[in-house]
C-alpha cells in the first residue's frame, strides 16, 4: 500500500522542459528567456539560432527539448505550440578569489542557475469547424 500518486503539475495542453545548473548568471540567462516568452515555438527557435548571446544554444536545446516532450510524451501538435512560460531561477554560487596587488585577494563569484520552458498548445483562431 503506496501512497497515491501525485497529480500532475501541469494541465493537459502544456509539457515542459528543466534545465539545471547552467553557467551562466541568472541575469544574463533572463534576458533571453524574456526574448522566447508568449512566442510560437518555431518563431522562439529561429530568434534563438539567429542571437548573439552565448546561453542561446543552451536554451534552444531546451526548447526543442520541451517541444520533444510535447510530441512524444502527451501526443500534442507541435505547430500549435506556444511558449507559455520561460523563467529561471537560481543556483549555485562558486566562490573563488583572485590575486590582487600588495598581497590581497578579492572574491569572485561564478553564479549558475536553471532554467524552465513549458510549451502550451493553442487551437487556431478563426477555424470553421
Amino acid at each position: 500500500m503506496g501512497k497515491p500518486k501525485a497529480p500532475r503539475p501541469l494541465a493537459d495542453n502544456e509539457a515542459r522542459a528543466v534545465l539545471r545548473t547552467i553557467r551562466v548568471s541568472p541575469q544574463k540567462l533572463n534576458l533571453v528567456a524574456a526574448l522566447i516568452r508568449g512566442k510560437k515555438v518555431a518563431t522562439a527557435l529561429a530568434d534563438l539560432e539567429f542571437s548573439r548571446k552565448r546561453i542561446a544554444e543552451t536554451v534552444r536545446k531546451t526548447l526543442e527539448s520541451a517541444i520533444a516532450n510535447a510530441e512524444n510524451n502527451h501526443n500534442l501538435d507541435v505547430d500549435a505550440l506556444v511558449v507559455a512560460e520561460a523563467y529561471v531561477g537560481k543556483s549555485i554560487l562558486m566562490k573563488r578569489f583572485h590575486a590582487r596587488g600588495r598581497g590581497r585577494a578579492s572574491r569572485v563569484t561564478k553564479p549558475f542557475s536553471h532554467l524552465t520552458i513549458v510549451v502550451r498548445e493553442v487551437e487556431a483562431k478563426g477555424e470553421a469547424a
